[in-house]
């Protein structure tokens, strides 16, 4: 299978309704499905390379969180926040009606699988944080928040994929073909009085809380989020980019030591995060989650 499928599904929010969607790969009939949930401005289709590797074992399911990608965008940009997330997460499970759930998060994806695994009763039976846990680093924040929401507009896929570049070098090394696979689906192509063009794909106002939050916000949020991961009872992996200013090595180190006690895998030559597009940060992955 080359394409996934583009669905959607409804979601509430404090003003109503919201659609999000989602890419499906693999049989649709297998019960047996793997989430892969984007960061913070990214979207579904990250995650191409690993569902096409998976998608014979999973149905394959990548949403665009809501506010990204071919997603709805909130009326109210308050809501762009991880319990409306956790909750629209709720809603497509439902939907899916899977058999068995897995889930893989990169960054804020991995802190919405974390909110739905820490949940009584939750049907996560592996989790894998990509390059987040619970303490995520002031300084990491800052670099998000000078590029975060801001709107520049790309005359050709090429000069989009050098800015992208420009801000994601974290990602580590990538082919040119890779990096424009990357590229592609993040950009919105756009015709008015300027000409033709590309913007991002995603709502602006998604920047609005995260340049709201204070340090005593963030401490607080901190100490809710240990409390969340000890209460995992997933098997789970944390997956940690070498030089990442997000997830610092201490910190995947506790993981590994409390609550789910997190089995460690670091990458060398990645920051903040990991893409899982090469074939042994894949095979990591497919190992971890398809072991016995």
């Amino acid at each position: 299978m080359t394409e996934p499928r583009l669905d959607f599904v409804q979601c509430l929010d404090a003003q109503g309704l919201h659609r999000m969607a989602y890419w499906e790969w693999g049989d649709p009939a297998n019960r047996k499905v793997l989430v892969c949930a984007h960061g913070l401005s990214r979207q579904g289709r990250d995650f191409d390379s690993l569902a096409k590797a998976l998608c014979s074992e999973y149905r394959v399911v990548c949403p665009d969180v809501v506010g990204r990608g071919r997603s709805d965008w909130l009326g109210d940009p308050m809501g762009y926040q991880i319990p409306t997330y956790v909750a629209d997460m709720v809603t497509l499970l439902a939907r899916l009606n899977a058999g068995t759930l897995d889930w893989l998060g990169t960054s804020m994806g991995g802190l919405i699988g974390l909110g739905l695994a820490s949940l009584p009763g939750s049907a996560v039976r592996r989790l894998v944080l990509n390059d987040v846990g619970p303490v995520i680093e002031p300084q990491a924040l800052a670099r998000i928040g000078t590029y975060v929401g801001q709107v520049p507009r790309f005359a050709t896929l090429d000069e989009a994929a050098d800015y992208m570049w420009s801000i994601s070098q974290g990602f580590g090394p990538h082919t040119r073909e890779q990096w424009l696979a990357l590229t592609r689906p993040m950009l919105k192509p756009l015709a008015d009085e300027q000409g033709e063009g590309y913007v991002p794909h995603y709502d602006p106002r998604i920047a609005v809380l995260f340049h709201a939050t204070s340090p005593e916000t963030a401490a607080a949020v901190q100490e809710l989020l240990w409390q969340r991961y000890d209460a995992v009872k997933a098997r789970t992996m944390v997956i940690r980019g070498a030089e990442s200013d997000l997830l610092k090595r201490d910190t995947a180190q506790a993981m590994s030591q409390r609550g789910p006690k997190a089995v460690v895998h670091e990458f060398a030559g990645v920051g903040h995060a990991p893409t899982l597009v090469a074939p042994e940060q894949i095979a990591v992955v497919q190992e971890f989650l398809t072991a016995p």
